[in-house]
């Protein structure tokens, strides 16, 4: 029987050819759209669960809120690893990781700029699992000034990654590493991304409150995570309260390593981190654009079904039960789901290196297997078959033998509701998707063109690696203003733009005295060029100057964010105390007031600033505003320059707005990703339209001829024709809109800094759909309305 009923099938996908390829195809390109978002989503939901321990190790991040201020940290300190390790048996060891380890490795006559390479205690490789290729793991970091690097690194290095054990690798700080592992390279849905891990400092600590590093812990396998974490409320009244003072509330918590990618949005991330929602929104999306395929398919399949009228009828009365033709459909509609599926792979593959572009991910079909791959298709050919088949097939069926000889399709058309509530649906998705891509795209050029408080335009920014060309700074500074095509040049110890200054415990004079709590704060040294290279404005008070050598040891400047949150009505004057080591504190005062300025992206708000000037050491970021239009010879001379104090150096140069732009990544690729699913989704959904009008002119076709002959216009047939799809469409962006605007609410959530929501952006998506649907539907109609009457009106 089976066999019976693919030759059927076959046969009459052959003699419907176009109609065949065009079903086929359309499914097909929905398909791969649907594969490859599953692909996705998979990925991001696999993040750190390669690790064989990763449901014992958690993060450890911290909360903390006081009258006026708050912070939610990623980092913590690094005396945090040690005491949690002797305070509570239940954590069988930890590892911290620092991010401060890269810089310019120097092998022979080669040199690399590697800025992904972390600190890390020889506990990392009990902890995670990150394979060795050549080394032992137990010893790999376990003294001073060693270095595991990855694959990649080792043979950029060294050529084969075999030989780089036991080879010396030199940093800037003219400081010899020894290579003691290679490990494979680190996997793509890791959250931790690094390209060597170098030996911990011997007994390395600072202050409690310096949050500079991340601490993991693996706990024991009987362990009580919760049971856990009530006990870790003892931890800031033991460690913290003497320097945090009283007034905070604290709360430390553990994280589950899986959870990170996806669920931690903390501040100072150890790497941008996704979203839950997104990977949620592409899910839904996923999952529209396959039903809007196969309602896509019903409808379509439904029309085209209505010839076969009096091949039901002949079956049926040569003894066909109604389960035999049920099966032949399902049959037909499996295997068009089938070749739908391989010609989805084949687009899906095609379509991969554009995708991965736009996701930035390096994602393959093949990534979890050839053969999980091939049992997912079929199982999903299979699904989609049987789903979208059913209702045709059901309808078809059960027609009466004589109704369905004479080829009578009015008795049986009522279920054209069924197939309006489809098409309703269908552009429900497609409005609701118009409106997202929309506020997605304002909100993408809001901040990608907001006022950041300072001129980010022609500024780029670079590291002074050596230490030599940083202890000539000023001369170096000097050198390059000579040059016209050189307007201003400061040197700093942070480049701003990258989310990764920090937060540094402070102590700030109220009412003329100094109290015992600190406020968490940002902090970075610049030099007296620094506003005027950024062209900051200066509210109140005076500017870092030379003529002033107190201000190197004696002087900050605040912005306006800092006097707000301290209530400050004078702030000029005002005593400023930070630790510089856990006992010794320094004393300064401030200045000048700066206006607020961003110094991360605009999903942060602006915190409460300090600027100091920077030790000599400290002025290893160099801040250039060039000439516009001249930025090929700038950099050119800028090159030939630095050269000259530091001549073995190659400089990475960054320009300002692109630090910026950077951290709007990964919005502005899922906004352009949901805007090709978007236009998918639209024109999946004007077939399905095209469909459900082609089967209303067909029901229609007498009277359609009827009304011709009393005298009836094109434009009056096709009004007749096209106003009940506009009914369905407009009901659609009824239900559309407020589903849009609370999802785009949600979203734009994640931005401290946002552009408000307008009714006209929904209404304009509306008109744009209301448009669409009457082109395609006018397509119909007017085929219709100019069909010959005597060939509607003649004698079956």
């Amino acid at each position: 029987m089976f066999r019976s009923y693919l030759k059927i099938a076959f046969r009459n996908l052959w003699k419907n050819r176009l109609f065949s390829t065009l079903n086929v195809v359309g499914m097909g390109v929905g398909i791969a759209a649907v594969g490859l978002m599953v692909l996705y989503v998979w990925h991001e939901l696999s993040y750190d669960r390669f690790n064989a321990n990763a449901d014992r190790i958690f993060r450890v991040v911290q909360y903390a809120q006081w009258a006026g201020g708050n912070l939610q940290l990623a980092p913590t300190s690094a005396p945090f690893a040690g005491a949690l390790k002797n305070d509570y048996p239940a954590i069988e060891k930890t590892v911290r990781l620092y991010p401060e380890g890269g810089g310019l490795i120097t092998y022979r006559d080669k040199k690399i700029e590697t800025n992904d390479v972390m600190f890390a205690d020889q506990s990392v490789f009990d902890v995670f699992t990150f394979p060795f290729l050549y080394g032992n793991p137990a010893t790999a970091l376990a003294q001073p000034e060693r270095i595991v690097i990855t694959k990649t690194l080792a043979e950029k290095l060294f050529g084969d990654a075999s030989k780089a054990v036991g080879q010396p690798i030199e940093f800037s700080n003219h400081f010899a590493n020894i290579v003691t592992g290679v490990i494979a390279d680190v996997p793509t849905n890791s959250h931790l991304q690094f390209s060597a891990l170098r030996s911990m400092p011997t007994n390395y600590t600072n202050g409690w409150q310096n949050f500079e590093l991340y601490t993991y812990v693996l706990l024991n396998k009987a362990a009580d995570v919760k049971g856990l974490e009530a006990k870790l409320a003892g931890f800031f009244p033991k460690y913290l309260k003497k320097e945090m003072g009283d007034g905070v509330t604290y709360r430390m918590e553990l994280q589950p390593l899986p959870s990170i990618h996806l669920h931690s949005h903390l501040d100072y991330e150890a790497s941008a981190n996704g979203n839950s929602q997104t990977v949620y929104i592409f899910a839904l999306v996923a999952a529209l654009i396959l039903l809007l395929a196969g309602i896509n398919y019903v409808n379509l399949y439904t029309v085209r079904s209505i010839g076969r009228l009096r091949e039901v009828g002949v079956r049926k009365a040569i003894g066909s039960q109604r389960s035999q033709l049920v099966g032949q459909f399902i049959t037909e509609s499996v295997l068009m789901a089938l070749l739908a599926s391989l010609v989805g792979i084949v687009f899906a593959n095609m379509a991969l290196p554009l995708f991965n572009e736009l996701a930035d991910k390096s994602l393959s079909l093949t990534l979890y297997g050839p053969w999980l791959m091939l049992g997912v298709v079929a199982l999903f050919a299979l699904l989609l078959g049987v789903g979208s088949g059913i209702y045709p097939a059901l309808v078809l069926s059960g027609f009466r033998t004589v109704v369905a000889l004479k080829g009578q399709t009015s008795s049986k058309i009522g279920g054209i509701g069924f197939r309006k509530a489809l098409v309703v649906f269908q552009f429900v998705a497609a409005v609701g998707l118009i409106a997202c891509s929309w506020v997605i795209y304002q909100q993408m050029g809001y901040v990608l063109h907001k006022d950041l408080g300072f001129n980010k335009d022609q500024v780029l920014t670079f590291h002074l690696e050596s230490e030599a060309a940083r202890k000539q700074i000023q001369s170096l500074k000097e050198e390059l203003r000579k040059s016209p095509l050189i307007e201003a040049v400061s040197g700093a110890s942070n480049p701003i733009g990258n989310n990764n200054i920090g937060m540094k415990g402070m102590i700030f004079e109220q009412n003329g005295v100094m109290p015992t709590g600190t406020q968490a704060v940002q902090k970075f040294a610049v030099d007296a060029d620094y506003l005027n290279t950024l062209q900051i404005k200066l509210k109140q008070g005076r500017n870092f100057s030379e003529s002033f050598p107190g201000d190197a040891m004696g002087a900050v400047l605040v912005n306006e964010a800092l006097v707000k949150k301290m209530g400050w009505t004078s702030p000029i004057g005002k005593r400023v105390k930070s630790y510089l080591d856990k006992d010794k504190l320094f004393e300064a005062q401030v200045i000048g007031v700066v206006g607020d300025f961003h110094t991360y992206s605009l999903q942060h708000k602006i915190e409460p600033l300090v600027l100091d000037m920077p030790a000599p050491f400290e002025k290893d970021n160099l801040y250039i505003r060039i000439r516009p239009g001249e930025a090929k010879e700038a950099l050119a001379y800028i090159q030939t320059v630095y050269q000259q104090f530091d001549p073995s150096a190659s400089p990475s140069f960054h320009f300002l707005d692109e630090n910026f732009s950077q951290q709007y990544k990964a919005e502005q690729k899922q906004g352009q990703l949901l805007l090709s699913f978007t236009i998918l989704a639209v024109l999946i959904a004007c077939l399905g339209l095209f469909g459900l009008a082609a089967l209303a002119a067909e029901a229609r076709t007498k009277e359609i001829g009827i009304r011709k002959v009393l005298g009836a216009s094109v434009i009056s047939i096709v009004s007749l024709l096209s106003k009940d799809f506009l009914k369905l469409v407009i009901i659609a962006i009824v239900i559309s809109t407020p589903i849009a605007w609370y999802a785009m609410s949600q979203w734009l959530q994640s931005f401290a800094y946002k552009v408000d929501l307008a009714w006209w952006v929904f209404a304009l998506a509306g008109l744009l759909a209301v448009g669409v649907a009457l082109l395609t539907v006018g397509f119909q109609s007017v085929k219709a309305a100019l069909t010959n009457p005597i060939e509607s009106l003649k004698s079956e």
